[in-house]
């Protein structure tokens, strides 16, 4: 299958585009994004583009893709409601809507997060509420992951400064977080796989929390 991945640069994204470049299911992924991912090579090709509201300039390439991976994300720290919506709403959306018109049945898998709901007491939870409705909405075969605890595996790690020093902080904990919570953890592998899974056969929900994604990355 061919694929399109948005925030390949992000931890999640990392995991999941190592995932897709060593599984045989998938002969192509198109990433899409500001930063360059590092070397180019075998089935990878990038596109390189700035401005996610307005995809006018590159709708010619996303066109006949089977799935899009949707990683990118930000912590709302600090944030703003409005900025926060514009990232993880906004964002979203534009490119999502673009797909859909694009190629409507495809497969278009978001991250979200767990405790994730558009009427909570949390600002993200609301915004990450919104955005996974409004996809659920569009003509694609939309699917929200909800992780937990996600473990970085295989060198991957997260670009935010506290999140980096969380994991290694964490690090020595993770095999007993695994044993004692089991269903609220999840690795970068484990969504990668779950997501390949997902676009090439589909998953019996649309919302999907850490369990459900192990289940599908085994």
């Amino acid at each position: 299958m061919r694929v399109i991945l948005f925030g390949a640069t992000g931890m999640v994204g990392r995991g999941v585009l190592r995932e897709c470049l060593a599984d045989d299911r998938v002969t192509e992924v198109l990433a899409v994004g500001r930063s360059p991912v590092g070397p180019v090579r075998g089935k990878l090709r990038e596109l390189r583009h700035d401005d996610l509201l307005d995809l006018s300039a590159i709708e010619g390439e996303l066109a006949g893709y089977d799935a899009c991976f949707f990683c990118l994300g930000v912590s709302s720290a600090g944030m703003s409601e409005r900025d926060y919506r514009l990232i993880t709403y906004d964002f979203t959306l534009s490119v999502a809507g673009t797909l859909a018109r694009l190629s409507p049945g495809s497969t278009f898998v978001y991250v979200s997060g767990a405790g994730t709901d558009a009427n909570g007491r949390a600002m993200w939870a609301r915004v990450k509420g919104a955005t996974e409705n409004a996809l659920l909405d569009l003509p694609l075969r939309a699917y929200m992951f909800r992780p937990g605890f996600i473990q970085p595996m295989y060198g991957v790690t997260s670009r935010t400064r506290v999140y980096r020093l969380a994991y290694v902080v964490a690090r020595p904990l993770f095999p007993l977080i695994r044993r004692l919570f089991p269903a609220a953890v999840t690795t970068t592998e484990q969504i990668g796989l779950a997501m390949i899974t997902v676009a090439e056969r589909g998953a019996p929900e649309r919302i999907l929390g850490p369990a459900d994604i192990n289940a599908l990355a085994s």
